[in-house]
């Protein structure tokens, strides 16, 4: 018997070179964008004015996407919240005599 062997198994999601979070980023913002069109057309807002608005903030997002996903690779956007949450620099109010104490403790008899 012949079986077939899944390739794919653990890479990551890929559709049309968008890779990992910049797939969801990319389904959210056009899913929100469609949204806010239609809620906009239920309001009474005139039809050609959220037409053109939805279709450049839809490329708008496309665009800006796939250049995130150019720019910073699959796990960059996670690289940069990771360094945006370190510290710049570490705040030692103590003097520096008292790091350099011996604590030894003193048993009670």
């Amino acid at each position: 018997m012949n079986y077939n062997i899944n390739k794919g198994i653990g890479r990551t999601v890929e559709f049309k070179g968008l890779k990992a979070q910049y797939l969801f980023i990319f389904a959210g913002g056009l899913l929100g964008m469609l949204i806010l069109v239609m809620i906009m057309y239920m309001i009474g807002v005139n039809s050609f004015i959220c037409i053109v608005l939805g279709t450049g903030s839809a490329s708008l997002i496309v665009w800006q996407t796939f250049s995130l996903n150019r720019k910073y690779g699959e796990h960059g956007l996670m690289k940069i919240a990771a360094n945006k949450r370190h510290p710049k620099y570490i705040i030692c109010r103590k003097p520096v005599h008292r790091y350099l104490k011996n604590n030894t403790k003193q048993t009670v008899k």
